[in-house]
Order: structure tokens, then sequence, then C-alpha cells
């Protein structure tokens, strides 16, 4: 007759609550933190960490300094000619954006989805 071992594992999966993962997301945070280092500390995989700090980017609700804000709007619009009043108009319409000290001009025809990507990268770099 042969000795055999069985190894059995743990109960299977670790329950987490919330607020263990808000505390060890917490630590992330820090200045100087290394994920990799906190995970195995707590008997996490880095990537589940990730996902927790994903996870809790998602529910975050921006504070009222991040959320976009309504500025006055001035329009104004130069008077041409009585002839070419009408159609000049449309030309001459144009949206002017100042996002710190930098001046955007869009002019009539703009694609909608090419300023909204020049307003993102101007918020990104001020």
């Amino acid at each position: 007759m042969r000795r055999i071992e069985v190894i059995t594992g743990g109960d299977g999966r670790r329950r987490w609550t919330v607020d263990e993962k808000a505390r060890i997301v917490a630590e992330t945070l820090d200045p100087g933190a290394v994920v990799s280092v906190i995970a195995r500390r707590h008997g996490l995989t880095p990537q589940q960490l990730f996902a927790w700090r994903r996870e809790a980017r998602r529910r975050t609700v921006p504070s009222a300094d991040l959320l976009p804000g309504f500025v006055p709007a001035v329009v104004e619009l130069p008077e041409p000619p009585a002839a070419t009043r009408s159609r000049k108009r449309a030309a001459a319409a144009a949206i002017e954006l100042e996002i710190a000290g930098v001046t955007m001009r869009v002019g009539h025809g703009a694609r909608a989805s090419t300023v909204a990507a020049v307003i993102r990268a101007l918020k990104k770099f001020t």
C-alpha cells in the first residue's frame, strides 16, 4: 500500500468588502506607491488591483470643479452692406473660445468631433 498526500486549497475565492477594497486602493494612491508591491502584500495580483482602481474611478462622482461650467457667450457679427447681408452673415459666423490664455476660433462648417478633440487637447495641457 502506497501513501498519498492530498493538498487542498483554501475555501475558494476570497471575498473582499467594499471597505477593504477602498482601503487597499487608497494605498495605491499614496505618492511613490508601487501597485505590485501593495498587491503582493495583500495576496492579490496587480491586475486585480488595477481592476479595482478602474472600478473606483468609474464609481467616483466628479467634483463640482471638474464638471464643465458655463461661460458668457458674446456674439458679434459685422454689418455687411445690405445687398450681401444674408449671404455673408452665415459665412462670418464663428465661435471663439479662450481656454487658459489660448484663443480658438471655430468657423462655419467645422466638424463637432474636430472641435471637441481640440478642446480636449487644450484642457489636457492647462
